[in-house]
């Protein structure tokens, strides 16, 4: 049952995107280790901007 709800978890918060940050901050390191890692709140203002600037395929 743990592993369930370990496994439901992981889903929910990777649809969320609530692991994004760990995984850019993971690619920056092994594509780009040169680059200083911005803080996490650097990351979502930088993200959300982006995503205001540019919608793509949303609904609204």
């Amino acid at each position: 049952m743990r592993g369930l709800l370990r496994k439901a978890y992981w889903y929910v918060a990777e649809m969320l995107g609530e692991n994004a940050y760990r995984h850019y901050v993971e690619h920056l390191r092994a594509h780009h280790p040169e680059a200083s890692v911005p803080s996490e709140r650097e990351f979502w203002k930088e993200t959300w901007a982006e995503r205001g600037a540019n919608p793509g395929a949303r609904c609204c």
